[in-house]
């Protein structure tokens, strides 16, 4: 009897573990669980945007920022606790990573319509879509399922998520640890057409690189002086920071690129057809980032029984 008793305990695991690898994302997945969770989702971020346009850069770069450090799982959401000290405080995020009420406001909304049932990691991924349409680019189908980490990890982040210093090579290995190309990082880079960067991020550029447009170069001088005014922001796209479109390439063309880690992707190297295409091509930047953008929210989802669905964001159940 006890050894039928194992043998069923087995197969019971080994079952559990084949649920979870077969475990998939979806576009359907809330369908029946809770129907209205991308409007409520989208109403959430058009709020957010009416409040101060500023946010929908926010709710991207968080998404990237998530992805890249154990997958798109929701860790960055998770305040420090006696287990972990969490990504919040990490160099790439203590000054650039806003909009954490937001996914809380939303949280509360999804969790009134249907508790239990909407992953921060999905609201997370599904917040960067509707930021992107709802400024002016592209759509996507936000493929959902994914269930929220259990920690997190301030080290990894620190490790893992390109500083605007990074040479291109530093780049090329900080997305290929992710699975994704030299052209899917060419592409997601575009994101930057959207946003604002502070002076500390982007001072080495101005006053260390002699491939910058003087003019671009004195202007950002007048804001972001040698010594000081480390809060002030500037546009990573001075042309259109509100509206996402195509002219971040075209500044780059101009060497009108913000951060180091911009401009080096224009600089005679493999990249440079890229960029000059999606300059001169706005449908193709727009399919080829919508394409990508699915690629990365990819990036070892949790599913199945793996993780949890969070009721709070800011911590585990």
């Amino acid at each position: 009897m006890a050894f039928y008793k194992t043998l069923l305990i087995f197969f019971f695991v080994a079952a559990c573990a084949a649920f979870d690898a077969m475990a998939q994302l979806s576009g359907d997945y809330y369908s029946s669980s809770c129907p209205k969770a991308e409007s409520i989702v989208r109403a959430g971020v058009a709020e957010a945007l009416k409040n101060e346009t500023r946010n929908g850069a926010s709710l991207l770069r968080m998404h990237f920022h998530d992805c890249f450090v154990q997958g798109c799982d929701g860790s960055i959401l998770l305040d420090d606790n006696a287990t972990f000290v969490g990504e919040k405080t990490a160099i790439p995020n203590i000054n650039s990573i806003r909009g954490y009420s937001i996914i809380d406001d939303i949280k509360g909304s999804l969790e009134s319509a249907c508790p239990g049932v909407v992953s921060c990691a999905d609201i997370v991924a599904l917040a960067a879509r509707d930021s992107v349409v709802l400024m002016g680019g592209p759509n996507w189908e936000v493929e959902l399922g994914r269930r929220d980490s259990l920690t997190a990890s301030k080290d990894l982040a620190n490790k893992s998520i390109p500083p605007p210093s990074s040479d291109l090579k530093a780049l090329v290995t900080s997305f290929s640890v992710q699975g994704l190309s030299f052209k899917d990082m060419v592409v997601l880079s575009g994101a930057h057409t959207i946003g604002f960067s502070r002076c500390t991020s982007f001072r080495g550029h101005i006053y260390g690189d002699s491939k910058i447009d003087p003019s671009y170069t004195n202007s950002l001088k007048k804001i972001c002086p040698i010594k000081g005014n480390d809060d002030v922001l500037a546009s990573l796209d001075f042309l259109s920071p509100h509206h996402f479109d195509n002219s971040y390439y075209t500044n780059l063309i101009h060497k009108k690129g913000l951060l180091h880690s911009d401009q080096v992707l224009f600089d005679d190297n493999s990249a440079d057809s890229f960029i000059q295409s999606y300059a001169n091509t706005p449908p193709l930047f727009f399919k080829d980032f919508a394409d990508v953008m699915v690629k990365m929210s990819n990036i070892k989802p949790l599913t199945g029984k793996q993780g949890e669905v969070r009721k709070n964001c800011r911590k585990t159940n």
